[in-house]
């Protein structure tokens, strides 16, 4: 409650990017309700409804620009069954809505879509570099279902993977098989990516996010048998921990 932010990331044209974090008097919740400053976030009947209302920073750029409109998601399957990331369940990931419909409806700046989404939760009783080195994760929708590929390795030096999928009716199926690792080029920063898929190999159609400790991506691969574009993330907690980045980062995530 003293560390919460709205963290929205708009690419292409109009290209925006905000996480105003905020402290215990500026947030609210209920069992439907997030409030985290003049944004929110809550549960109106089927859809999950996300009002923004923020303003963006850029390093070294002194003003600012409003970022605000609505987003809502339409789950089209749900799971109610979390997966624990480490053998003592410190951490844990609950895929909510594996397949979903979005609206996004933009005020500043203008832009507006439909199109498919997804939905999940990270929580656990620490911090995340307290228990992983490094993690590597995607998702992509098939014609029936979706996939998503979790890997990575814990602070103890474990390695942990998993692949699983879910079909049209939200239940999850973990697969026995993983497919292969497919390696894919380093970021600008060097940031070491990599998915699973077929034959393990995939292919970068755009790089989303550079950071010195984080990447997001979109892949073109095959899961199964069947073509897919995936979203992909690369997050490097080492990197993430170091002195320089932690100095760096309220220049990003300023406090409001």
């Amino acid at each position: 409650m003293q560390h919460c932010a709205l963290n929205v990331a708009l690419y292409g044209l109009g290209a925006r990017w905000t996480m105003t974090e905020r402290g215990r008097g500026s947030v609210a919740r209920d069992a439907d309700n997030l409030q985290i400053g003049p944004s929110s976030v809550r549960w109106t009947g089927d859809a999950l409804e996300i009002d923004i209302e923020e303003m963006d920073k850029r390093v070294g750029v002194p003003w600012q620009r409003r970022v605000a409109g609505k987003v809502r998601v339409y789950p089209e399957a749900t799971n109610d069954r979390a997966f624990s990331l480490d053998p003592a369940g410190r951490h844990r990931w609950h895929c909510i809505a594996p397949r979903a419909r979005i609206e996004v409806r933009m005020e500043k700046p203008g832009l507006k879509w439909k199109g498919s989404a997804y939905l999940d939760s990270n929580f656990g009783a620490e911090s995340l570099e307290e228990g992983f080195r490094v993690w590597h994760w995607s998702r992509a929708h098939g014609r029936s279902g979706s996939v998503v590929c979790y890997e990575g390795i814990r602070r103890n030096g474990q390695g942990f993977a998993s692949a699983l999928r879910f079909g049209a009716d939200g239940v999850p199926h973990e697969e026995e098989a993983l497919p292969p690792v497919a390696p894919l080029p380093n970021t600008l920063w060097q940031m070491e990516r990599k998915t699973r898929a077929d034959r393990g190999h995939a292919s970068v159609i755009r790089t989303w996010e550079d950071a010195p400790f984080y990447a997001r991506s979109a892949l073109s691969s095959r899961l199964f048998g069947e073509p897919v574009v995936a979203v992909q993330e690369s997050l490097d907690l080492d990197r993430f921990s170091s002195p320089i980045v932690q100095f760096m980062l309220p220049y990003r995530i300023p406090r409001g």
